[in-house]
This record gives structure tokens, sequence and C-alpha cells, in this order.
């Protein structure tokens, strides 16, 4: 309730800056804006600056209890098998809304108005993604800047890179299991600290509804409506595919597993609604991974393995939905036909592309890697550029609705899904303190 409340102001102070305007001299943003857009990259920041040591030390313990479940190997093929067969039913609909609605025949914008896109996507940096560059996957990039008064300036931003950080937590978490006996105090350190780190995360996560409030705020003060008019019939067939996977497509997969509907949107509202207003699958990893464990019964060794890798590379809004009504989009404007064989490349890049671009930001990217592989103009992109935050919001709300699903979903086929905290899911389960949340869990796997 704190949350909706935290929504419901956010769009009313949102509405009252965009009435404001900027200044005078037109480009700078009036302070209710700038208010609103600090607590909201105020809180995802915070929610960033958690991830890194509670993936590591989330997975690090995880792997080590891997000695403890049986077929731990087919855990982790099942659901990237899941990943994939949700991400073709995803692109498949995009491909059909876009065939549907026409959106590049329905639009006054013209092909000289786009440009390309300063970031790219290819497959190389699947593989330069996967190297570490040290312990921690950071990044650091500098930017230099040119100014009338202080002349050349130079900023660095420090990032880091969530696939790299997985792949180093695995190959620690793997050599302690191997050590045995001798990396039990490094493990017990671990678990400690993955105990300390969540009670860090939910004092953030209780920031949730100021943060919700500022994040939507500064959405519609910001972005507003105006944009959308020379694009309205393609922001209409991406919404209408986001809706039809996330309250058709996962609904039926839900009750093809037995699964309660409204259990598992109970359940993971907290992350979707969070990704929403956030637009990062990253800074809302830490809540996506608390509703799969506490809110859907998912055990927390397989959860704590399964909702970061989604996180990086389960995208059916930013990976699937959007790049191929998009690419579709583009053909139209530069008068391009796609032949079966474009369409099927479509398919695969949105069903595998995605991990090609887990080490870099934005659905942007995915897009690029799409349009590229196809040969449509890249130019093309940049015609989409002034909605994609409006997008964004709805592309990464089902980005984190998958996933939490795949991760249930394959907990319920091997039999190690908690069925009866499932059906008693509630978005207010995920503030509750616990023993059991402090506990370690046993996970067996079927056969």
């Amino acid at each position: 309730m704190q949350v909706l409340l935290g929504l419901a102001i956010g769009l009313l102070l949102g509405w009252a800056a965009l009435a404001i305007g900027p200044h005078d001299d037109g480009t700078t943003p009036n302070g209710l804006t700038t208010t609103l857009a600090t607590i909201g990259s105020s809180f995802v920041t915070l929610l960033k600056a958690i991830v890194p040591p509670l993936v590591f030390t989330a997975i690090v313990a995880s792997v080590a209890n891997l000695r403890t479940v049986t077929n731990a190997a087919r855990l982790a093929g099942q659901t990237l098998l899941w990943f994939a067969i949700t991400s073709a039913i995803a692109v498949t609909i995009g491909i059909g809304l876009g065939l549907l609605f026409q959106p590049g025949r329905n639009t006054s914008l013209t092909p000289d108005q786009g440009s390309a896109p300063g970031h790219t996507g290819t497959w190389l940096d699947f593989l330069q993604g996967l190297i570490p560059g040290n312990v921690l996957g950071l990044g650091a990039s500098t930017r230099l800047q040119e100014s009338a008064d202080a002349g050349v300036t130079a900023s660095t931003s420090v990032s880091f890179n969530v696939l790299q950080l997985i792949v180093v937590a695995l190959v620690i978490g793997i050599a302690a299991w191997k050590v045995g006996a001798k990396a039990d105090p490094f493990l017990a350190f671990t678990r400690s600290a993955l105990e300390i780190v969540q009670k860090v995360l939910w004092w953030i996560i209780r920031l949730a509804p100021l943060g919700t409030a500022g994040l939507i705020g500064n959405a519609v003060a910001t972005y507003g409506w105006t944009s959308l008019r020379s694009l309205g019939v393609f922001v209409i067939a991406v919404y209408v595919g986001l809706a039809l996977v996330m309250f058709v497509v996962y609904p039926v997969l839900l009750r093809a597993h037995g699964l309660k509907i409204a259990s598992y949107f109970r359940g993971a509202w907290p992350a979707i609604q969070l990704g929403f207003v956030s637009r990062s699958s990253i800074g809302t990893l830490p809540v996506t991974e608390r509703v799969t464990e506490r809110n859907l019964g998912v055990p927390r060794d397989y959860a704590s393995f399964a909702v970061p890798l989604g996180a990086t590379t389960k995208m059916d809004g930013c990976a699937s939905i959007y790049p191929a009504i998009s690419a579709i989009f583009i053909a139209q404007i530069f008068d391009v036909h796609l032949s079966m064989t474009d369409y099927l490349l479509i398919a695969f890049v949105s069903v595998v592309g995605s991990a090609a671009t887990a080490g870099l930001t934005g659905a942007v990217v995915m897009l690029t890697l799409t349009v590229s592989t196809v040969g449509l103009p890249l130019a093309g992109v940049g015609l989409l550029l002034a909605i994609d935050p409006i997008l964004d919001m709805g592309r990464t709300a089902l980005n984190v609705a998958g996933q939490a699903l795949v991760p249930t979903i394959v907990a319920k086929r091997e039999g190690i899904l908690d069925v009866a905290t499932y059906d008693a899911a509630t978005a207010e389960n995920l503030f509750a303190d616990d023993a059991e949340a402090s506990s370690p869990q046993v996970v067996t796997a079927g056969v």
C-alpha cells in the first residue's frame, strides 16, 4: 500500500512538474523535476550498490551447497531451456504484432530523421563479457568534456559487469566445493556476509515508496506524452505484446504446471512494479531474488543461481518483443522487404542474443544487434530513441516477471517448490523477518 501510494503521489508531482515547465532558458529542468530525479536515481543507485556483494555471496554459498543437491546440472539445464522457450514465444508474438499493426506504415517519421546510436551490440560482446577484467567484474570509463569556462575536463565512472561477476562467483564457489573441508571457514564467512548484506538490502527496500514516487514523477515530468504522437501505433503494438506475454502466456504456463495465477502475481508484484518504475532489471535484482524465494517458494540455493542469471540473459521485453517489432518498423520505414529467413534471424537473435549484450546496458544495444544481423540501417534506431524511456518501463516489468517465473516453473517441475508458500504468496511477506530466512535450505531435484 505504501508503494501504491508513492506511485500515485509520484504521478501527481510529475504532472505538476510538467505543468510548471523548464526554466526560462527552455532546457534546465525546474526544481521539482530535479528533486524527483534525484530521489529516484538515488534509490536505484542504492539498489545497484548492493547487487555486487549480494550476487557474489549468494552464488558462492549456493554453489558450495550443491554438494547436497541431486541433479544440480539438470536444474541449470532446465533453467536455460525455459529461458529459451519463453523467449521464443515472446518473439513470435512480437513478429506477429509487427506484421499486424504495420507500425512503420502508420507514422509521420521519415528515414532522414533517423541517426545511428552511439552504442551498438555485437556477438563478440558475449565472449568479452564472459572474461572478467578483475575479481569483482568492475569496469571504469573516462569521458572528456570541453567547456568555455573550465576547458577540457575528464570524468571517470565505475560500473560492474554482472555477467562477469556471476562467472567469478561460480568459479570461486566450485573451487570451494572441490577444496572440501578446508573451505568451510571461508563458506561460513560467506554465509554470514550474505545475511549481513540482506539485512542492509531490506533497509534500502523500505525506501521503495519514496523511490517509486521519484522515479515515476521524473518520468512523467521529463518525457510527458508529446513524443508519442508520431509513434503511437508502434507504442501500442509494443505494449499489446508485453501485455499478451505477461497476462496470457505466463498465466497459461502457470496453469499448465498446476500453479495458481493469482498467487504468482501477488508474490511477484513487488519486483514487477519496481522494475516498471526503475527501468532496471539489475537494480530490481535484489527484490526479484527475494520475492522468488520468500513469496513464490523457490529454494534459496536454486534461486540465488537462477535469478541473477536471468537478470542478465532473460529479457522477454527488451530482447524479444521490442526488437522484433522495432526491426519490422525500421524495415517498413526504409522500405526493406523482410524474407522468411530474416524473420527466423530475428527470432534466433532474440532467443540467444540477449546473452551477447548481458555486459552492456539498455534495450537499444540489443536492438542494434538485431538490426545489424538482419542487415537493416542502424539509422532507423535513432527514430525510436525519443520514446525509449516510455517503452522501457513496460519492457523491464516484463523482464522481471519472466525472471521470477522461470525459476518457479522449473522448481515445480523438479518437485522442489514449496507449494504451500506459493499458494499463500502475498507482497507483505517480503518484509517479514523469520528464522527460516537465515537458515540454509536443502534442494533435491527430481529425476
